[in-house]
């Protein structure tokens, strides 16, 4: 298992939370991963505040090759457009976020310069339905 970072701030399965998956891209050199994945051994205390108090529960980085994928256990009033005026008007997120993007690249298919693109879920197990899904596939 390659996962680097990790922010625990309640128990998984609160009901009163909401799980989103996003992915990114790293640039595809290995002393550029080496380079991210230490930066995420010590993130700087301002941005793990900055994650808390942004109403992110829990989140998960893990790597496959140059793939990032990111798991956010959130609180029900958690916003992404909240959390994004937050980080644009804090000058130490936007040192994060301008270090970070020498190792980061969009992923394939996203609009161009986009960072971290929300995934879809597809399968979820045990019991319950996506009723998107519900419909047999065409054959």
């Amino acid at each position: 298992m390659n996962r680097f970072y990790s922010y625990t701030g309640y128990r998984r399965g609160d009901p009163m939370s909401r799980r989103y998956v996003l992915a990114l891209d790293l640039k595809d050199d290995p002393r550029l991963i080496a380079e991210y994945e230490a930066h995420h051994s010590r993130v700087w205390p301002e941005i793990l505040d900055s994650i808390r108090q942004s109403g992110i529960l829990s989140m998960d980085i893990y790597r496959l090759g140059t793939r990032l994928t990111m798991i956010m256990d959130v609180a029900d009033d958690f916003s992404f457009e909240r959390k994004a005026a937050a980080d644009q008007a804090d000058p130490k997120v936007q040192e994060w976020e301008s270090l970070m993007w020498r190792y980061q690249q969009a992923v394939p298919g996203g609009p161009p310069g986009a960072k971290w693109q929300l995934m879809e879920r597809i399968f979820d197990f045990p019991g319950t339905h996506l009723p998107e899904r519900d419909a047999a596939p065409p054959v």
